[in-house]
């Protein structure tokens, strides 16, 4: 089931959240899941060609995260808004939270915007989502067992001209091996997979919802990024829930993944 919490019925709604069985052990989260921008911001200036490009959300993330949802029974909860609005994996403040320039890419809805303009959007989409995630492992925590935390992203198969990016998939953490490192051997494993081990991007340096929600608690986690090219459509991104839930599947069956450790 469904179910969607909108801030008001003609703006994009804060998150998406699904529901999942009540013996779930298991969050998946989405940050970039929307490339829904408010109409009173002008599509923040952008030239149509960028309207649904990566640079205003992870292109197939949403598709690879309600599939592992079904697959786990578990709940997800996606991010309702366009990274441009703001970001959902950066700390309100953060530079990067409201970019006036992302990926090369000028954004002139974002030129001046100022604190009180800031504060507005982190209210009516940050805090929701972020409050929400809190909420589901909160419900989860209640049942005896630590859940799990998984974060789904995709990245662009180039970033800038001669900068080809070799990898399928990236397995980015920060602190905590115990889903990581499994997850990567399996990976590792298969012949017809380029994986990365915090690439493209490093989990030790963005990892904004992870840290805070799942670090902090102690709870095990891991992000994946999966490349663009690879989510070309339904098909493509259901071969992703398959190639995820193979790894992932006998990590979660382990009672042992299920406690709180600090590390």
């Amino acid at each position: 089931m469904l179910r969607f919490i909108p801030t008001d019925q003609s703006e994009p709604p804060a998150f998406e959240r699904i529901e999942g069985a009540e013996d779930a052990k298991l969050l998946i989260i989405c940050d970039h899941a929307s490339a829904r921008i408010p109409s009173r911001y002008g599509e923040l200036g952008l030239a149509p060609g960028d309207r649904q490009a990566h640079v205003a959300w992870d292109i197939g993330a949403a598709e690879v995260t309600r599939g592992l949802a079904r697959r786990f029974r578990c709940p997800a909860v996606l991010a309702g808004i366009s990274r441009l609005v703001i970001d959902c994996n950066r700390q309100p403040g953060d530079p990067s939270s409201i970019p006036a320039c992302s990926c090369g890419v000028k954004v002139p809805g974002n030129d001046s915007v100022d604190d009180t303009e800031a504060d507005a959007r982190a209210e009516q989409w940050f805090w929701p989502y972020h409050h929400e995630i809190g909420t589901v492992l909160a419900h989860l925590l209640r049942h005896g067992t630590a859940p799990a935390m998984i974060s789904v992203h995709s990245f662009t198969p180039c970033m800038s001209p001669g900068c080809d990016r070799p990898w399928h998939v990236g397995v980015l953490w920060n602190r905590d091996p115990r889903m990581a490192m499994p997850v990567l051997k399996h990976l590792h494993a298969r012949t017809d997979l380029v994986v990365g081990d915090n690439q493209p991007y490093s989990g030790r340096e963005i990892n904004y919802s992870l840290d805070t929600h799942a670090g902090a608690a102690g709870l095990p986690h891991v992000s994946f990024e999966i490349r663009q090219d690879l989510l070309t459509d339904a098909q493509a991104c259901a071969r992703w829930v398959d190639i995820l839930g193979d790894a992932l599947a006998p990590v979660l069956a382990d009672p042992a993944l299920h406690r709180v450790e600090v590390y």
